[in-house]
């Protein structure tokens, strides 16, 4: 076989509009189609939106409006389109190629030009509502003609439109119809520009099918069939939007799997053709994925990916849902860093993103089953205000429980300072030796210093025997009463409580609680492993009978909670 050399952009659009009049002039005897010709061939090299061409144009349109000519005028209007520089004037341009089509009453043009319109909608409006009712007209006039690749591309479009509305499993079977036509047909003998279209119909299918299987998560299927289109596209030069769209899942599919090295190469890969190609609904999303890469280890360079997402939303209000994530990222960022200013902003635009979500995708995922099924318009519009009502009070709940959630975080975080701060104090106490229990110091016992109602050989003999007690810490043992240790003293508890009011200033009772949340208080900061116990554990390890009263006791002498003691030590340590 002959070898076909890469069409360069400028003889693809040379050949589409060759191959448009062609499709035209089948219909014309050969003098007719001379004067048409001589006028196309002034602007059949010159590039889309250029408006120059309208000086050739306009005589074009004028001479097939004479001659009530409506096939060559719908060529002519859809030339219009292709040149017209104003998304105002190709939307009119799509009208009048509409009008000829009809009065040409022949269904491939009808179905054309209502599939020609809901492109520009769709690709360079964004808008789904009229862009699905041009495909379902386009659809209709389709059913009967001998058409097949125009079909398919109709098919296409309305699988497409399904897709972003959510209904995955919908659109992948229109999907599975178009690239199985357009993968057969391009294995076929013919034109190497047909060919070339036909391969492109099955490439751009075979992106929306991964689009479908990742969102009902397939993943292993969605990441073959990346692989199965870039290797394929990885020998040629040509498909470089196509094989940028392919790159753009895998990035993805490799940010999901945490391959962050990966993921990026394959992004920036993709960023230049989709830049290129204006497509910025896609572009938007190579950005949020590339910004969540970044944030990983290079946070700056990530918020600049997030806010180039903010910068399409408010050039173009529009949005895929699953790119709002970047919001609340960058919400959170700057609420953790106290810039309200820029906290305020992003949390803004977020109501605004999902203000627009709902009038994109919440309107049309009910309007797509009543009108491609059904087509019961007034049904549509009850159905689209009930949702309306209901997001509208969903809206209203939203924003009362992020003012709640916002309020709980501020307490919150104002109580975390806190616990840090008397973590710190206590761990300031512990080592500098000044947490300690011990019943009197040296100084104290030194003969003539000493108040007391003992005698003096008492007085000694229950120092003695209370410094032993407190070095052993038998103060550990549960139920440990007044009375009991009196008997293992070999006391009575009169003498044995004044001795302790007099040198501690407090009761038995407070003098046995305070020596158990010092002993355990001590172990908790000196031995892992006591940080593994729960709260019930280290009450029963301290000698006190439930959990409740140990925090009770732990807290009052330390200013903190056991279970935050534990949880601060655990951070400064490391420890999971």
């Amino acid at each position: 076989m002959r070898a076909v050399n890469k069409p360069t952009t400028m003889t693809i659009s040379r050949f589409l509009i060759i191959l448009l009049f062609l499709s035209f002039s089948a219909f014309y005897p050969q003098e007719t189609r001379a004067d048409f010709l001589l006028l196309r061939s002034k602007y059949e090299n010159l590039q889309k939106n250029d408006s120059t061409a309208f000086i050739y144009l306009n005589p074009f349109i004028a001479k097939a409006k004479k001659e009530a000519d409506f096939v060559r005028l719908t060529e002519a209007y859809k030339y219009a389109v292709y040149f017209s520089p104003s998304d105002y004037r190709k939307l009119s341009y799509a009208d009048s190629t509409i009008y000829a089509a009809l009065k040409s009453k022949d269904n491939i043009l009808i179905s054309d030009s209502y599939l020609g319109k809901g492109i520009f909608y769709y690709f360079n409006l964004k808008k789904f509502e009229p862009a699905l009712i041009e495909y379902l007209k386009a659809h209709e006039y389709s059913k009967d003609i001998k058409n097949d690749y125009l079909r398919q591309k109709i098919i296409y479009h309305l699988g497409v439109v399904k897709s972003y509305l959510g209904f995955y499993q919908e659109a992948l079977d229109l999907f599975g119809e178009s690239s199985a036509y357009f993968e057969m047909k391009s294995k076929e003998e013919g034109h190497p520009n047909q060919i070339f279209n036909l391969k492109k119909g099955y490439y751009n299918s075979l992106h929306q099918m991964v689009i479908c299987y990742r969102n009902l998560k397939k993943y292993d299927i969605a990441d073959s069939l990346v692989d199965k289109g870039l290797k394929e596209l990885n020998n040629t030069n040509e498909f470089l939007l196509e094989r940028s769209y392919l790159l753009k899942c895998r990035g993805i599919s490799a940010y999901n799997h945490h391959n962050y090295e990966g993921s990026i190469q394959d992004l920036n890969s993709a960023q230049k053709e989709i830049l290129k190609s204006k497509d910025f609904s896609w572009l938007s999303v190579v950005y949020y994925y590339l910004g969540k890469n970044y944030m990983v280890g290079n946070e700056r360079k990530g918020l600049l990916y997030f806010e180039k997402v903010d910068s399409i939303f408010n050039k173009q209000k529009f949005i895929f849902p699953e790119v709002r994530r970047a919001y609340e990222d960058l919400i959170y960022y700057y609420a953790e860093r106290k810039d309200i200013k820029k906290q305020l902003y992003y949390t803004n635009q977020l109501l605004k993103v999902d203000n627009q979500i709902g009038k994109d995708y919440t309107y049309l995922s009910s309007k797509i089953h009543r009108e491609y099924d059904t087509k019961s318009l007034l049904e549509s519009k009850k159905e689209l205000e009930r949702i309306s009502f209901i997001r509208m009070v969903s809206t209203l709940i939203c924003i009362v429980l992020a003012i709640l959630f916002l309020i709980f975080a501020a307490i919150r975080y104002h109580k975390e300072q806190n616990i840090k701060f008397k973590y710190l104090l206590l761990q300031d106490r512990l080592n500098h030796d000044q947490y300690e229990a011990f019943i009197i110091s040296p100084e104290e016992t030194e003969p003539g210093v000493l108040k007391t109602i003992l005698p003096e050989e008492l007085y000694q003999e229950l120092d003695q025997k209370l410094r032993i007690f407190e070095m052993r810490n038998e103060f550990i043992q549960k139920g440990l009463t007044l009375g009991i240790l009196a008997v293992k003293m070999n006391t009575n508890t009169y003498y044995l409580s004044a001795f302790i009011n007099e040198n501690k200033k407090k009761n038995f009772k407070a003098y046995i609680n305070d020596l158990r949340i010092t002993y355990i208080t001590h172990l908790l900061n000196s031995e892992r492993k006591y940080l593994h116990y729960t709260i019930e554990a280290l009450a029963e390890e301290s000698g006190i009978s439930t959990r409740q009263h140990f925090s009770k006791l732990f807290y009052d002498a330390n200013g903190i909670r056991p279970k935050d003691f534990i949880r601060k030590r655990k951070e400064e340590l490391r420890i999971d």
